[in-house]
């Protein structure tokens, strides 16, 4: 199986019916391909993140601290912003496309030999692990897909396990209340893990200590980001955990809404090593850290910025940074695509302070229509609504409409930031 027939596999088994994730709902699907396969997701120690937002982001932050103190890294994520490739990587560095033809093909040959019919996401988690464990890493960073306690990747027994912050959000599938989705995502603790807990509503909180873990650690009181300045082209942070304090710690990721992902990250990473980071792994590891797509800047003139926000709550923070710590003076220009409830996404972005806003139809079935976006949008009260087909036709208006004191902000979900970064860098200056 070449690269090309390993993705027309994954496009036969996309629907959005058959995720892989939740559906069944059912782990044993993926625990009888991983089982047909020598087990690889017991192969090395985990840590296991979950969590509304900041998953990615904490994900990384924590590979580049694992990374930094001499171990080879496994990384899973999800989803890709242009390449499925993305997904898989080894201290930073992707799955070349001949690698992951061959997991795949593993994958598809060992399937129906234990009676499965894999989705897309179990497809690539089982990919992920044999990889890891082909290539021998010393631990495995896995960011949850959906949720947590019915996710494919809650197959794994992790040494951490990591929640960031609990939001509204997969309603479709726990809910209504914030307590539901908490209790879906407690889901990946298992009865060894340490539990580092970036949430602080107490009610949360407890859905979590009381899940089976084997020990936890709260944000705010037992360790914290205690000083989160705005710093060129980042933040500048003083970290608390339970046994040092780190000053002066860039993190090149704009957004205060970092400073907690980071505090998070270092909390999960010092638990793994049950010691504290020497000071330089700590600089090294943060100063490394690469996140496209999370409030990137990709040109000046005018200031081009892209944000996958994907859920009101992501896009609050996005729209607080952006008017907050960039406060554009010139004309702002928002591209927007989502997912979600269109004027739930709108009304957190803070759509109607736009001079103009263009929408589009993200690239996934998934996806809300641009004229619903727009309907939303002129309910909102914005005054200068532009419906476009593509993501990519409404950034090259974008651009052209824009000068050199104006802002551009591309946002609304991590398929409509995919879509749009090709060609931001191409044109932005």
């Amino acid at each position: 199986m070449d690269y090309q027939a390993a993705l027309a596999y994954l496009d036969e088994h996309m629907s959005y019916q058959k995720t892989g994730r939740i559906d069944s709902p059912s782990i044993e699907p993926i625990l009888a391909i991983c089982g047909a396969l020598g087990d690889p997701h017991l192969s090395a120690p985990v840590i296991h993140v979950t969590g509304t937002n900041g998953k990615g982001s904490t994900v990384q932050m924590i590979s580049r601290l694992l990374a930094a103190q001499g171990l080879t890294v496994g990384t899973y994520t999800s989803p890709h912003l242009e390449s499925v490739t993305e997904r898989f990587r080894r201290n930073g560095e992707s799955i070349t496309e001949e690698e992951l033809a061959e997991q795949i093909q593993a994958v598809a040959e060992v399937a129906p030999l234990v009676g499965q019919d894999p989705g897309y996401f179990e497809i690539l988690t089982a990919a992920a692990f044999r990889w890891f464990a082909d290539i021998a890493v010393d631990v495995m960073v896995v960011e949850v897909g959906l949720l947590g306690r019915w996710d494919a990747t809650n197959i794994v027994q992790s040494q951490v396990a990591v929640v960031t912050n609990i939001g509204m959000d997969h309603n479709e599938f726990a809910g209504p209340s914030l307590e539901d989705v908490a209790r879906e995502k407690s889901g990946i603790v298992k009865p060894g893990s340490a539990v580092i807990i970036g949430e602080t509503r107490p009610e949360l909180i407890q859905i979590f200590e009381q899940a089976g873990g084997a020990a936890s650690l709260v944000r705010g009181d037992d360790f914290a980001v205690t000083s989160n300045a705005l710093a060129v082209n980042g933040r500048l942070l003083d970290l608390r955990t339970p046994t040092t304090i780190y000053t002066d710690v860039f993190l090149p990721l704009n957004g205060a809404h970092q400073g907690d992902n980071a505090a998070v990250a270092l909390a999960a990473v010092e638990t793994f090593f049950a010691a504290p980071l020497p000071e330089d792994v700590v600089h090294e590891g943060f100063g490394e850290v690469v996140m496209p797509a999370r409030f990137e800047i990709l040109g000046r003139q005018p200031l081009t910025i892209l944000d996958g926000a994907h859920n009101p709550f992501g896009a609050d923070a996005c729209a607080e940074v952006f008017f907050g710590d960039f406060h554009p003076e010139g004309r702002r220009i928002l591209v927007v695509g989502t997912l979600r409830d269109p004027a739930e996404m709108l009304a957190a972005l803070r759509a109607d302070e736009f001079d103009l806003v263009l929408v589009a139809t993200a690239p996934t079935p998934r996806a809300v229509a641009a004229s619903d976006i727009a309907r939303a949008a002129d309910e909102l009260g914005c005054d200068n609504v532009v419906v476009f087909d593509t993501v990519e036709s409404a950034c090259l208006r974008a651009l052209e409409y824009a000068d050199g004191d104006d802002a551009i902000l591309v946002t609304g979900s991590l398929y409509t930031a995919g879509a749009a970064r090709p060609t931001l860098l191409r044109r932005a200056n």
